[in-house]
């Protein structure tokens, strides 16, 4: 269905909305985003997402051209034109058009875009019956060359991996970083359960710190689970009693074989189902 599309505070039609072909956002994916979503038509932790992207964009020296405070009434209005209620969001800053060249001091004009539109990730038979991934060859972008809690607009390392994954017949692939350690999924975050305590790589390992992951880890600690972010390797992966992925656009889905080997009992486990439903709890409170 077409939507409302915001740019720089002006609301247009799908078809109408446009910026340069010269930006650099599209010529270098020089530029940061975030993905939201809405529950009831209210916004799933909107600080915690602008506190993210103010983050990302001060990371790589990008002025977004407005204020929180706006960016957040101009996310909302968003929500409202399109008459959403439970949906997705992708706010989006570019740097802005420019030369072709990489010289950022070259560019004007930073372009705000908000997208907001319906989204169902996954079908319902794979929260049900669990999602199978395979681990890629692709490796995660080294930290120190391009640091994963950045959300910029070149996701070629997760596109990659995403293409190895569907090559094999999976929706989601694992990644690892360059030592070798679990990282993450192309979009996703991963989690373990063994001997009924939850496990999630840490920060340390070149992850996406999730908004969806750490709700889940709140909502873990409060239901008196132990929670453990340490380095994992794909032994811990293969052996453990149960694994679930959390993500904005996802939530919690569980996985239930990983490079064909069952996971647990091969269905998902009653501590992913807990948590599951104490998000959408949660997340619709």
């Amino acid at each position: 269905m077409p939507c409302q599309v915001y740019i720089n505070g002006k609301f247009y039609d799908q078809q109408d909305a446009r910026i340069s072909v010269f930006d650099h956002g599209l010529l270098y994916g020089d530029g940061v985003f975030e993905g939201l979503r809405s529950y009831g038509g209210k916004v799933f932790r909107l600080e915690r997402h602008l506190d993210r992207l103010w983050d990302s964009a001060r990371a790589i020296l990008l002025e977004i051209p407005m204020s929180r405070d706006e960016m957040g009434q101009a996310i909302n209005e968003s929500l409202a034109n399109n008459a959403i209620e439970d949906g997705y969001i992708r706010a989006l800053v570019t740097r802005g058009a420019g030369t072709l060249g990489l010289d950022p001091n070259r560019t004007s004009d930073p372009q705000v875009v908000i997208i907001a539109q319906n989204i169902a990730l996954y079908p319902d038979e794979f929260y049900e019956n669990g999602l199978e991934i395979i681990t890629v060859s692709v490796v995660r972008n080294h930290p120190e060359a391009l640091n994963p809690r950045i959300k910029s607009l070149n996701y070629l390392n997760n596109i990659l991996a995403k293409i190895e994954g569907l090559r094999a017949g999976c929706v989601e692939a694992l990644m690892l970083n360059h030592r070798g350690e679990v990282a993450e999924c192309t979009a996703d975050n991963i989690f373990l359960v063994s001997d009924s305590a939850l496990l999630t790589p840490s920060v340390d390992a070149g992850i996406l710190e999730g908004i969806t992951r750490d709700a889940v880890i709140e909502l873990a600690k409060q239901a008196g689970i132990e929670v453990r972010e340490q380095t994992l390797s794909k032994h811990d992966v293969y052996t453990a009693d149960e694994c679930f992925l959390t993500g904005t656009a996802a939530e919690v889905v569980p996985v239930v074989k990983v490079d064909s080997r069952r996971i647990g009992d091969g269905k998902p486990g009653p501590i992913t189902g807990d948590l599951k439903d104490r998000f959408h709890r949660l997340a619709r409170s």
